[in-house]
């Protein structure tokens, strides 16, 4: 009688007294699993055609690739040698504004970078935002546009400078002052990291300071910043 109990126990696929799985459980775990393979391959192959020399493939599929690779900040390799970050960049913006008289006002600079210091000093847990989406905006931006006349050097540089100025204008709001915000500009200072007294090196030249040229604000920069 006990074998004939376990020839019973093993015809159902589970031993005596083991775990049973419902069909629909089973419907649901399997599902799981090939959604996970699937996404899985298709997230190693959107990285392949990245990496991969060009092809048609590659190109038919370059916006849905970059989206996969690019989903929020640019990737890069600035943290690694042979070109690991050697300055500290901090962003200032200023802006102009309108009173109802129609009188125009420019105001004080006031620091981003320094806001953003500020948040992450004595946290021990900052944001992923305040320590890189100001950064890797200047990054998009420096890497879009002329260091000489601030010209566009490739099709991204409008979109570079929306980002820009809408992460400033999020967190200056629509008007200081109680006057409406007619235009805003930045200015940028990159200081070299100085090397350790026991190098020898020689000190780092001042720090340079670049200017950007006034943007003008209008309803649509605001739009979906709440």
């Amino acid at each position: 009688m006990a074998e004939s109990g376990e020839e019973a126990a093993g015809s159902t696929g589970a031993p005596a007294g083991g775990r049973r799985w419902s069909a629909p459980a089973l419907t649901v775990l399997g599902t799981a699993g090939v959604l996970l393979v699937a996404a899985t391959g298709l997230f190693l192959a959107a990285v392949f055609l990245h990496v991969a020399p060009a092809n048609s493939v590659s190109r038919q599929y370059r916006e849905q690739v970059d989206g996969v690779v690019y989903p929020e900040f640019e990737q890069n390799w600035k943290l690694f040698a042979p070109n690991p970050l050697q300055q500290n960049v901090s962003l200032d913006a200023r802006v102009r504004t309108v009173g109802d008289g129609g009188a125009t006002r420019t105001h004080d600079w006031f620091g981003l970078t320094a806001r953003d210091i500020a948040a992450i000093r004595g946290n021990p847990a900052p944001s992923h935002a305040d320590q890189n989406l100001l950064r890797r905006a200047w990054d998009f931006y420096e890497g879009s546009h002329s260091a000489q006349d601030d010209s566009l050097t490739n099709p991204r540089g409008k979109l570079a400078e929306q980002y820009l100025k809408r992460i400033a204008l999020q967190r200056t709001g629509r008007s200081v002052g109680g006057e409406r915000i007619l235009e805003i500009e930045f200015r940028v200072t990159a200081a070299t990291v100085p090397p350790p007294g026991w190098s020898g090196e020689a000190a780092p030249p001042a720090p340079k300071v670049r200017e950007l040229p006034w943007w003008p604000v209008n309803d649509e920069d605001y739009r979906g910043l709440g």
